[in-house]
């Protein structure tokens, strides 16, 4: 019998295993949506990020830069809007399950944040150990300090849906006391901060002004989840929000003159989302918008369990996704530099020819992260024992004094 179909027999039959495994109450288009807002990240970061090395060390760059015609890519590789849309409906549906059961909120809230801080915990444990050894091995102290840097990136993620997720209380009482216009109360709040610090009055105003951005900013979305989980998002006010998110991003782009990239750019004068502008939540409501509307048909096509079994992997591996791809492309990227200048990886990211380079190392990079996450999954299950948790945690602390001082 060839490979292939072998290989199609044995996930026809995984598959099949899963489906019927997974309980008729199971919400599939919620998961899809995580999944897809969770995968949406390592291919942003490899995409949008690079590495040059004109000196012998691993520096990080980005192609924005030198090509500003991929900010677009930005646009659907930023889908920060379904995350924290899908996080704020499953934490306030989640809330709701546990005072049904007695569960007190305090209770809640701390199996919510373990869950969340064992991976951040591990990766960092396992840095502060990855680093003297690299050093050993001859790896240059900027090559070390570039990993680093990468590895926290995606972390500050973790840090807001932490916060995010204690809120969840207080949004639920925020959306029922504007019986769903909670959204729009946040949203006018970084308009008004946007206005003055772009506006007319913009040399006057304090460079700090900008941080009052990032509790409505980031909020904006989870608040949008936490409403429609309680029926206050309906398909009327979904289509409101696709349809208003596109014309106010549209008009923030071409009149006002935002930046048209999602992530930072680096030397650029203004950036979209440190701390996020008005433009990120007009796509935020384009993707909220499109995911309330599209739910029910993406429910359905997920029902085939060929689509169902890589969406239940994805959200089985989810924070091992987060917090270890940027290692995973780090890694490749010091073992290729050995080989000298690889195009689309150890190259300069400013040119197209690197962007199509790039496309062809995506998959190696998915490769090297299923091998580093066979092992570091454990993090993510309950530790075996307070000893486990001392070693961990002193590990993270270390990494932590290093990252302070380097990143």
């Amino acid at each position: 019998m060839p490979p292939v179909t072998t290989l199609r027999r044995s996930a026809v039959r995984t598959a099949a295993k899963i489906d019927a495994k997974t309980p008729a109450t199971r919400d599939r288009a919620l998961d899809g949506l995580r999944a897809l807002a969770l995968l949406s990240v390592p291919l942003g970061h490899w995409m949008l990020g690079g590495f040059d090395s004109p000196d012998g060390v691993l520096h990080n760059a980005s192609p924005l830069g030198a090509l500003p015609s991929m900010a677009p890519l930005s646009w659907v590789l930023q889908l920060l809007g379904v995350f924290f849309l899908v996080g704020g409906r499953a934490s306030a549906l989640s809330l709701r399950r546990a005072a049904g059961r007695g569960v007190r909120t305090g209770a809640w809230l701390r199996g919510r944040v373990l869950r969340l801080a064992r991976p951040v915990l591990g990766v960092a444990a396992v840095w502060a150990a990855l680093i003297p050894v690299l050093r050993a091995l001859g790896v240059p102290a900027g090559t070390v300090r570039t990993g680093a840097v990468l590895m926290v990136q995606p972390l500050w993620y973790i840090a807001v849906y932490l916060v995010l997720t204690a809120l969840t209380p207080l949004c639920v009482r925020f959306g029922a006391r504007f019986r769903g216009r909670g959204a729009a109360v946040l949203m006018a709040a970084v308009a008004l901060v946007d206005l003055l610090r772009y506006g007319p009055w913009g040399a006057a105003v304090p460079g700090w002004l900008g941080l009052l951005n990032l509790l409505p900013g980031w909020l904006f979305a989870y608040q949008l989840g936490v409403d429609w989980a309680h029926g206050r998002l309906t398909r009327a006010g979904a289509k409101l929000l696709a349809v208003g998110g596109a014309a106010l991003f549209a008009v923030l782009l071409v009149v006002f003159h935002y930046p048209a990239s999602m992530v930072g750019v680096p030397g650029a004068a203004r950036t979209n989302s440190h701390p996020p502008s008005l433009l990120v939540l007009a796509l935020a409501s384009v993707q909220g918008g499109a995911a309330v509307l599209l739910k029910d048909r993406l429910g359905r096509a997920l029902r085939r369990p060929l689509l169902w079994l890589p969406v239940v992997v994805v959200n089985l591996g989810a924070m091992t996704i987060f917090c270890w791809h940027q290692t995973a492309m780090f890694l490749t990227a010091l073992a290729g530099s050995r080989l000298g200048a690889l195009p689309g990886l150890t190259t300069a990211p400013d040119s197209a020819a690197w962007a199509l380079a790039r496309l062809a190392w995506l998959p190696v990079f998915g490769a090297v992260l299923a091998l580093i996450g066979r092992w570091a999954r454990r993090f993510d299950a309950p530790w075996p024992s307070r000893a486990w948790r001392a070693v961990a945690g002193a590990g993270a602390a270390l990494f932590a004094v290093y990252a302070l001082g380097a990143v």
